[in-house]
């Protein structure tokens, strides 16, 4: 089984930091089989990396900036000048492969690639028991269309790389490669399953509509033939006026879309990200034409309960004990937390109990829920147990 041991720094030289918390793992575990890196756009990236190989020599890194910080068994981890979060895992029966590359001439070639090396780095021509994909937004489904056309129907988690801006700083990398634009993955063959809670912890309204008119997947024209922001706005009372330009991203950060998976399991939510000049909405994930979308609803408060709601609800899923937890949790989420985030802090520390975790802040979740698809996401939790 795996061991797991979690680690974070807020030391202002990255380098330094990256040292001082593959330090602190090396000293919990006796062989780390992967380290899962979050870091802040503020650190010098190549140097951070540097940091952590010094002490991991030969072990596999991955990972990604996060919005604004971490959270660990430490508490809330954060930094003016940077800070890094390490969840290391230890199984000395397991194999695992990690493999990123920037994006080359389309999202889905380039999944295909990283699949294919994340297989060749572990050793193996079968598909793994599970894996872990991160990369930039914008393409996420594509990439997992890429990787899933190698290995086939193979449960994922993991999420998108972040910044604290929605500014395009943003990075993905893993122990070789640091690039804005692109897909890292890590492949598990350990023969034991993979425990996914995949939620956004909204609640339905009655607000529902179909799709009529989509553009380039993600811009969302009309809803029941409106203009999309039009009948968004008329379902809210709010002037849709006010919902133009990321004033949309605020406002549906309590109040998204979703749409439900074909067997009604999973409601995956659509962050509406920016609402434009024509009455569209810009959306944070993929969309379809003739489908429904629903409106959903939740206050701050119950987003900040659903944080360790939801590790509850895995933690009751989990047939043995966990010896890790990786919890991403969406930024916008966090955004819409603010100064609150030491609730979520504390309320997860204790659901964790003596469990070791990181929880990353992204722009895109990936996860599952029953025997449906691998999906993505906005303003949702994905939360996994490694066993």
């Amino acid at each position: 089984m795996f061991k797991g041991a979690a680690a974070s720094s807020v030391l202002t030289d990255p380098k330094a930091a990256g040292s001082a918390a593959a330090a602190e793992i090396k000293g919990k575990l006796e062989k780390v089989s992967v380290a899962f890196v979050y870091a802040s756009v503020a650190y010098n990236l190549n140097e951070l990396i540097a940091g952590i190989k010094e002490e991991l020599p030969g072990v596999p890194v991955v990972g990604n900036t996060s919005f604004t910080g971490v959270i660990s068994p430490e508490g809330y981890i954060s930094g003016e000048k940077g800070f890094v979060g390490i969840l290391g895992l230890s199984d000395e029966e397991a194999a695992v492969g990690v493999a990123a590359s920037p994006k080359g001439e389309c999202a889905r070639e380039t999944g295909r690639k990283v699949a294919l090396e994340a297989m060749e780095k572990a050793g193996k021509t079968v598909a793994p028991d599970y894996f872990y994909m991160v990369a930039s937004p914008g393409e996420e489904e594509f990439y997992l269309k890429g990787i899933s056309e190698v290995i086939g129907r193979v449960p994922c988690f993991g999420g998108s790389a972040a910044d604290n801006a929605i500014a395009g700083e943003w990075s993905v990398y893993d122990g070789d490669a640091i690039f804005p634009d692109g897909v890292a993955v890590a492949f598990f063959y350990t023969g034991r399953p993979l425990v996914n809670k995949f939620t956004g912890a909204y609640r339905e309204t009655d607000d529902v509509g179909i799709i009529t008119k989509v553009s380039d997947k993600r811009v969302l024209l009309e809803i029941d033939g409106v203009p999309a922001l039009k009948k968004y706005a008329s379902w809210t009372g709010a002037d849709p006026e006010d919902l133009k330009g990321m004033n949309l991203l605020v406002a549906t950060i309590t109040s998204p879309l979703g749409v439900k998976d074909r067997l009604g399991d999973l409601t995956a939510i659509r962050h509406p990200m920016n609402g434009n000049d024509d009455y569209s909405m810009n959306i944070g994930a993929n969309l379809a034409e003739k489908t429904a979308v629903i409106r959903m609803a939740a206050t701050v408060d119950e987003l900040i309960v659903s944080a360790a709601a939801t590790l509850e609800e895995l933690k009751a899923k989990c047939k043995a004990a966990p010896a890790a937890f990786h919890l991403v949790h969406c930024g916008g989420r966090r955004a819409g937390i603010g100064d609150r985030i030491d609730e979520v802090a504390d309320a997860v520390r204790k659901a964790a109990g003596d469990v070791p975790f990181i929880m990353e802040f992204t722009f895109g979740e990936y996860g599952f829920e029953d025997d449906g698809n691998n999906t993505t996401g906005g303003l949702m939790l994905s939360y996994s147990a490694l066993v």
